[in-house]
């Protein structure tokens, strides 16, 4: 118990300080972009007729930080406020917290990543191991190959070459938007059946984005476990294919967890890419449509939130790795 909270703690700690260091340099460069968005919108407000008390409570409102004052007094009250969990106002949504826009973005952000990561990890991982046990054979060349091709392509072209293919080539799925806007939106059948159709490419895009990564390290690793021990007793005495193809599965998807966390962060980040070819509505689309705003509020709060994710990710990759392979507690605890 006492090496998980250790464990815990460490990974808490640079969480945390990467977390820190991403705050900072937001602040930074909000606090550095030519023209001083934050002083430009304090004498806006001033020449609107705004006395400078209220011009400054309402700049401070919108950045998180107020715009008089030393920088490092702009810091401590811009790390305040985050801490409060007040990430400021939307200069593009007037009147709108960022937090509150974020949160109606999230969702449709996580539901597809998590929908495109699990049905690829399911695929790649399935096949990687037939791609390992057949790989003299044409089957093993064929799925090794799909893996490698998928692998080297960006996100982006894979969003690109999908809409094409199925929204111009074969016109069977809507290339853009979150739902049609002819449905009333509730707990309904059409709704539902128009949120799962405009969600079906974006799905498909983040699961053949990362199905080359799956298949190739599922390979690997199964291609390392065959060489084991208990796999040539497991031979020699008879064993019937079906068992021993969970044998060697359960022994090579360990290391793959930690993988699979791992991507969860990656795709997230990637959701910049596939969200702007959609018209996908998530974190990644908010965060190009800031920038195109100049929105330095939402821009750093999106970008936060990103971070986020990414450091939980890369932290509960390295603890269900420690849960799930018991080697790596007994190393830990010796």
């Amino acid at each position: 118990m006492k090496t998980v909270v250790r464990r815990l703690s460490g990974h808490l700690a640079r969480g945390l300080a990467m977390i820190w260091v991403v705050t900072t340099l937001s602040f930074v460069i909000i606090r550095n972009i030519p023209g001083d968005p934050v002083r430009g919108q304090y004498e806006k407000l001033i020449e609107q007729g705004m006395s400078p008390d209220a011009a400054e409570r309402a700049t401070a409102a919108l950045y998180g930080f107020l715009p008089k004052g030393s920088l490092w007094s702009q810091y401590v009250d811009y790390l305040n406020g985050l801490l409060h969990g007040n990430l400021g106002q939307s200069l593009s949504t007037p009147g709108t917290g960022v937090a509150t826009i974020i949160g109606s973005a999230a969702k449709w952000t996580i539901l597809p990543v998590l929908g495109g990561t699990l049905l690829s990890f399911l695929l790649g991982v399935t096949l990687g191991v037939y791609a390992a046990i057949k790989r003299s054979g044409k089957l093993g060349d064929a799925l090794a190959i799909s893996g490698s091709l998928l692998h080297g392509i960006p996100q982006y072209v894979i969003g690109l070459l999908v809409v094409a293919v199925f929204s111009t080539l074969w016109p069977i799925l809507p290339a853009g938007g979150p739902v049609d806007i002819d449905f009333t939106p509730g707990f309904n059948g059409p709704y539902i059946a128009s949120l799962i159709q405009h969600a079906t490419l974006p799905v498909l895009t983040y699961a053949l984005a990362s199905y080359g990564g799956w298949i190739l390290a599922m390979k690997s690793s199964v291609a390392t476990v065959l060489g084991d021990d208990f796999i040539m007793a497991a031979e020699l005495r008879g064993m019937s294919r079906g068992i021993l193809f969970r044998y060697i599965a359960r022994n090579a998807i360990l290391p793959l967890f930690t993988i699979l966390a791992l991507s969860l962060g990656l795709l997230f980040g990637g959701a910049i890419f596939i969200e702007s070819i959609f018209n996908y509505p998530g974190l990644g689309l908010l965060l190009v449509n800031s920038i195109g705003a100049r929105d330095y509020a939402l821009m750093g709060g999106t970008f936060l939130v990103l971070t986020v994710a990414i450091v939980v990710a890369n932290i509960a990759a390295d603890l269900l790795y420690a849960v799930i392979d018991p080697r790596v507690r007994k190393g830990a605890e010796a």
